[in-house]
């Protein structure tokens, strides 16, 4: 493996680290802040929508949803165009905490960049999308779960 490839390996650990201090810091779980990092980046979205954006079931969402409530950093509210649906709605407080905590993050990495010469960043760029291109290509071609496969673990609850 190549050192390029190690470096990505450990970048990828150091993100799934970072997103575990961030859910602590917003005394939320991993499933719950997947959720938050849906509705920050798409806003607000349908219980079905986060359902399916999350691969958990409707039933789980709603669970997903009760504790975001709970917690302060979403509200179900009515549709502008049809009162008969809902939306989850990211609480503007929570978006604002979040991106407190993720500013040092984005920041470093920019200035991280700053320290290349144009073409050096082309080349982290290209090398990055492409990256991206083969996830994309494993996760199109990763068959799902056969129909008797048992589920995922459910999330460890919030913390209280």
């Amino acid at each position: 493996m190549s050192q390029a490839s190690l470096s990505f390996r450990e970048l990828l650990t150091l993100t799934a680290d970072f997103e575990r201090v961030l859910a602590a810091h917003l005394s939320i779980n991993a499933t719950d802040l997947e959720a938050m990092e849906h509705l920050i980046e798409a806003g607000p979205l349908s219980p079905t929508e986060l359902a399916h954006r999350l691969g958990i079931t409707t039933a789980a969402t709603t669970l997903v949803i009760d504790r975001l409530e709970k917690a302060g950093h979403a509200a179900r509210a009515a549709h502008p165009s049809d009162r008969r649906k809902v939306r989850v709605v990211p609480a503007e407080a929570s978006v604002a905490r979040t991106f407190t905590a993720l500013r040092p993050l984005i920041f470093g990495v920019d200035a991280v960049l700053d320290d290349f010469a144009p073409p050096e960043r082309n080349a982290i760029e290209l090398y990055l999308a492409r990256v991206a291109e083969v996830y994309r290509a494993v996760i199109a071609a990763t068959p799902p779960p056969p129909a008797d496969a048992p589920a995922p673990p459910a999330a460890p609850p919030s913390p209280a």
